[in-house]
């Protein structure tokens, strides 16, 4: 009976897959720092949430579980997999609801309740951050110029964002090695690419810096890439990457040295976990 009573159905979702397709990952919420690490004896952390946007928001908070695959992207899950701990049972955090007005921060306070008899290991959830979604009246859907008879749908384009929160309980260890590294012919106009595999091993993840150099016969290195912040969350034994390579101008890929190394972040030492070479013709 609804669609005999209306002329025409007007939708927004032709425009939606640009719409999100040019929406940056973290939207309007800034969020500071973008993982946590409880460590030792240490029971208590916090972050800050900053409003960059030209409106008012509300984001509701929860904790989440994610499991990260090959590839690095992320999904969520309901049971741990064999060797996979969650800390959701361990963390407690408020508000779980917050109303930011443009440019104001809001701290968010996390604490850590350990029972004492927790078998060792990383155990890891993470924060969520949804945006609710505003109530739209009448009055703003009429902004599409609907005609009597037709029916408006108004889309907003809701982000949700999360950060890691881990819990090392104990020993906790992990070894990176760097292997398979290949560098396949670009297509027309595209920069080269630096495929490799990151391997893990241990109870714990690992988490750091990505740089490529390139050296040249009877030249000095250069770097040609980097990434920050990449992680091989535990129990995962690898991670596929993907890093896309510019070169000084001038500077040929060729009769010389690719090297790819993995680092701890600056912040961490810095400190060189792996790395490995292919020599290009």
């Amino acid at each position: 009976m609804f669609f005999f009573l209306c002329r025409r159905l007007v939708l927004l979702l032709a425009a939606l897959p640009a719409l999100l397709a040019s929406t940056p990952a973290w939207a309007d919420l800034m969020v500071y720092p973008t993982r946590i690490v409880f460590e030792k004896n240490q029971r208590a952390a916090q972050l800050e949430l900053i409003n960059s946007g030209r409106e008012s928001a509300t984001y509701r908070i929860s904790i989440v579980n994610r499991r990260m695959n090959e590839i690095g992207e992320f999904s969520a899950v309901d049971a741990p997999s064999p060797g996979e701990l969650f800390a959701g049972d361990l963390l407690r955090y408020s508000p779980r609801q917050v109303v930011l007005a443009p440019g104001v921060a809001q701290t968010i306070r996390i604490s850590l309740r350990k029972p004492a008899d927790l078998a060792a290991g990383e155990y890891r959830s993470h924060l969520q951050f949804d945006r609710v979604p505003e109530a739209i009246g009448a009055s703003r859907i009429g902004a599409t110029d609907l005609k009597p008879g037709e029916v408006g749908i108004q889309l907003q384009a809701l982000v949700g964002v999360s950060i890691p929160l881990i819990v090392r309980q104990g020993e906790t260890g992990a070894t990176l090695s760097l292997s398979g590294l290949e560098l396949p012919r670009p297509a027309a106009g595209q920069p080269p690419v630096l495929a490799a595999v990151l391997h893990r091993s241990g109870n714990r993840s690992v988490y750091g810096d990505l740089g490529a150099t390139f050296t040249p016969q009877g030249g000095a290195p250069q770097e040609v890439a980097k990434a920050g912040g990449v992680a091989v969350y535990n129990p995962n034994p690898l991670r596929r990457v993907k890093l896309e390579l510019r070169p000084p101008a001038g500077l040929a890929l060729a009769r010389g040295t690719l090297r790819l190394s993995f680092r701890e972040r600056p912040e961490a030492g810095g400190k060189l976990l792996a790395d490995a070479v292919l020599e290009l013709p």
